[in-house]
């Protein structure tokens, strides 16, 4: 299965027009944004358990990494609340499930294959000002990628030009970039050679944005 798999070309979704589809387990479905590959693919997408649903125990060969975004995601490793950023690299294993459900935005198979570094990590804690209405905390950074939070106050604007391409997720409030209006749940895929302008709504806007990647997608190697 191909789906926005030409990554020389800018897509934008609002996850909310999609249509939620079955998984393989019962009680966990999925909003796809893009993907490479069947039941292993290099993938990017919404996932929503419904309560006491729970996927039997695996290992991310390729690595996963996550946010939640509402509810609170489980495993053996601990309970993860709404604005929680996990890394999951390859060789790494867990048996993930929901008692009272969440949502978590995911992807999988994206890591560099010799990357160990896991960890959980808070987005909104400890942000730092570095500019006038414009904070960010740097979630994750390697020579591949950097990934990041970032909160805009209202009407406040940041302009970058990331080599190797972008990538938001909308967290909170409304954005627009260039003629394009995001909100909670928008999904933007911006090409390598793109310039990003975004501003803020007037009640602000939070999102996670990974950059410098996109050159480094390729289907999984099974």
């Amino acid at each position: 299965m191909e789906l926005n798999a030409d990554f020389n070309t800018r897509v934008l979704i609002h996850s909310d027009d999609i249509p939620w589809q079955p998984s393989p387990m019962a009680g966990v479905d999925r909003r796809m944004l893009d993907r490479i590959g069947d039941e292993v693919a290099r993938a990017t997408s919404i996932v929503r358990y419904a309560p006491g649903s729970k996927f039997s125990a695996h290992t991310h060969t390729g690595g996963e990494e996550f946010i939640v975004l509402d509810g609170v995601f489980q495993d053996e490793h601990g309970d993860y609340p709404a604005g929680t950023y996990v890394r999951n690299p390859p060789t790494t294993s867990h048996t993930p499930g929901a008692a009272e459900g969440c949502t978590i935005f995911v992807k999988l198979w994206q890591f560099d294959p010799d990357d160990r570094t896991q960890f959980r990590v808070d987005m909104p804690k400890d942000l730092a000002r570095v500019d006038d209405g414009i904070y960010m905390k740097t979630l994750h950074k390697d020579a591949r990628e950097t990934v990041r939070y970032v909160r805009l106050e209202a009407d406040k604007t940041l302009e970058e030009a990331p080599t190797g391409g972008a990538e938001i997720l909308m967290l909170r409030g409304e954005m627009q970039e260039g003629a394009d209006h995001l909100h909670t749940g928008s999904w933007l895929r911006m090409p390598d050679g793109g310039s990003l302008g975004l501003k803020a709504g007037t009640e602000g806007a939070a999102f996670w944005i990974k950059t410098g990647h996109l050159p480094f997608a390729v289907a999984p190697s099974v």
